[in-house]
């Protein structure tokens, strides 16, 4: 009795302390909401953090538009200063940027999006259950863990030797096709992906996108082309992380709860995963075989100033090639234990001020906005489990499959493999299908797996305006249904 009260009076509340109210999903929805008024408003809230990822395009485009007319004003003023026309008051006055144009910029970061949104559900929390039960989801309840490693992996990656180490390996491949774009781009994305099965998603996601965006990206390939690359790169990314037990968060959440091993994830999804792979991409690059060999042209032309920058022919020594490897392999190995990588990550930045000569400048703001961005997700992922769960536990095989699938684009896919553990009397059948399904559709948004939001960080700069949510997923759409398929079917 103590148990169940404790139980129903903790927050967020346990799925078990809810009472069962029919069969019908609606049914059971509407009484969890009857029995905590706070999962609806916590629900729209997180709603409406989805709704602003889409319209994160516009608002850039507005911050343009109002940054452009600020400086058309500026201008003006400056005109008008140096005819004498305006006081002298007036003349020194500083050119301040847009404050404006600065807000809507802002609001136009897909990485700053659940972070707002954040803010606005603690707010809720503090105003319906009080501050203390705010301070204490955030501080005791929510796990910030994922999102510190995605930051600290995602800047060792992202490090010149690393990238070197990582650009040979591919270049082998690569030259396998004579070096072309094309032969870059399907050795970037058929083999960096199942690079995470070893080295985690996040760390390949970095790798593959920083070499797609300079042996790629750099030459201007066609708006469809580059959205059928991105969302190609998410779903092979999502998918390719399945040949192990620890890489891929998805996996990882069920693993233990269900004892799948190594062995088990090759047998039943690594080996079907690498086909699915190896089917979209070829696919894809056979659709667009005349446009490589356009790309190819624009490499030629570009070949002189881009590829043989001194920064880019000056080697690096292996010994410390082998030392950033090391680091990348502690920090993989020791992933659930914050203290530890956070610990070496410290130690690597002296390591890399040492030996500064041999280094590139480290790139932290784009690992920074990713942990940002995830520990906002989880944030609000973790008050989501209350329609999640019965929904889950009340569809068969193929229906558990699409659904894990279409709930995973509006959700982290890790939320959507925990919240599956706490279903009893899933067969083997249905968790093949809820992880399948949860890695599937991995590619479909940038909030669907752990490390997209790296991948977009890293190559949003070749996209005008920002990647289109609606283009990442009609990119992604394709090769998530061959993958699916291969998952289910083979």
């Amino acid at each position: 009795m103590l148990l169940a009260l404790v139980l129903e009076h903790s927050f967020p509340r346990a799925l078990s302390s809810y009472s069962v109210s029919g069969d019908g999903l609606l049914a059971v929805l509407r009484e969890r909401i009857r029995e905590e008024p706070f999962n609806l408003v916590a629900t729209i809230i997180f709603l409406l953090a989805i709704v602003h990822t889409f319209l994160a395009p516009r608002f850039r485009h507005w911050s343009h538009l109002i940054e452009e007319k600020h400086a058309r004003e500026m201008e003006e003023r400056r005109r008008a200063a140096s005819s004498g026309a305006v006081s002298p008051e007036d003349s020194d006055a500083p050119e301040e940027a847009s404050f404006w144009g600065n807000i809507f910029h802002f609001l136009g970061e897909i990485e700053a999006v659940f972070g707002i949104w954040a803010v606005i559900l603690m707010a809720a929390i503090a105003i319906s259950k009080g501050s203390s039960t705010a301070i204490d989801y955030i501080g005791e309840k929510v796990n910030f863990t994922e999102a510190i490693f995605v930051v600290v992996i995602m800047t060792l990656a992202s490090t010149r030797p690393v990238l070197f180490f990582a650009e040979g390996v591919l270049g082998k491949l690569a030259r396998l096709g004579r070096g072309s774009v094309g032969a870059w781009w399907l050795a970037v994305l058929i083999v960096a992906p199942l690079f995470g099965s070893f080295i985690t998603e996040p760390a390949a996601m970095t790798i593959a996108a920083i070499v797609l965006g300079r042996q790629f990206y750099a030459f201007k390939p066609s708006p469809r082309l580059a959205y059928a690359t991105i969302g190609l790169l998410f779903v092979n990314v999502s998918v390719g992380g399945t040949m192990t037990h620890f890489a891929a968060p998805p996996v990882l959440m069920v693993a233990h709860a269900w004892n799948w091993d190594t062995a088990f994830m090759l047998d039943e999804f690594g080996w079907r995963a690498a086909v699915g792979i190896l089917i979209s991409t070829t696919l894809y690059f056979a659709i667009f075989r005349k446009e490589f060999a356009r790309l190819d042209l624009a490499r030629r032309e570009a070949e002189a100033g881009f590829a043989t920058a001194p920064s880019q022919r000056r080697p690096v020594p292996l010994w410390i090639t082998l030392v950033h490897v090391a680091f990348v392999a502690w920090t993989v190995f020791v992933a659930h234990y914050p203290a530890l990588f956070v610990g070496a990550f410290l130690f690597f930045l002296a390591f890399s001020q040492a030996t500064a000569h041999h280094q590139s400048e480290l790139q932290l703001r784009g690992p920074l906005l990713v942990g940002f961005f995830l520990a906002g997700l989880v944030v609000h992922g973790g008050l989501q489990g209350w329609w999640i769960e019965p929904l889950l536990s009340r569809l068969d095989r193929w229906p558990l499959f699409f659904g894990a699938t279409i709930l995973t684009a509006f959700n982290d896919n890790a939320a959507i493999t925990y919240l599956a553990t706490l279903v009893p009397g899933f067969t083997e059948s249905f968790k093949h299908a809820v992880v399948a399904g949860a890695v599937v559709g991995g590619g479909l948004t940038v909030i669907a797996n752990a490390p997209n939001p790296a991948g977009q960080t890293l190559l949003q700069k070749y996209f005008p305006d920002g990647v289109s949510p609606l283009g990442l997923l009609l990119g992604a759409l394709t090769p998530t249904i061959l993958v699916g398929t291969c998952l289910m079917l083979l």
